[in-house]
């Protein structure tokens, strides 16, 4: 079995060191905006719709569950490793749901308009 400890945590600690990074450079975008006098009002997204949230992570936790179900299936019923299984069945559930939903709010959206 491979111990997949360090490589997660090497993966939290470059996630953590990029999200403050980015944290970083949106406060200094932002001061220097308000610095010439304009307004930062960009950083804002209220264009864009907030309404499918709840569809998007609810379809994502279905989609991430059936690749858990599916992955125990088919360490069960194969001889493929648990770490493939499992790793590889959470990412094509949670990608297909959020294709989905994407499909779902473009349908929507195009049926109001």
């Amino acid at each position: 079995m491979i111990d997949v400890t360090p490589i997660m945590i090497t993966g939290i600690v470059f996630a953590t060191i990029y999200g403050l990074f980015f944290l970083f450079i949106r406060r200094r975008e932002r001061l220097t905006l308000i610095e010439k006098g304009m307004d930062a009002s960009i950083f804002n997204q209220k264009d864009k719709d907030t309404s499918y949230v709840s569809l998007r992570f609810g379809m994502l936790f279905i989609g991430v569950g059936a690749g858990i179900l599916i992955a125990n299936i088919l360490t069960v019923t194969t001889n493929l490793y648990e770490e493939v299984a499992y790793f590889s069945m959470i990412f094509l559930g949670g990608g297909i749901a959020l294709v989905a939903n994407y499909l779902i709010e473009k349908k929507e959206k195009s049926n109001q308009q």
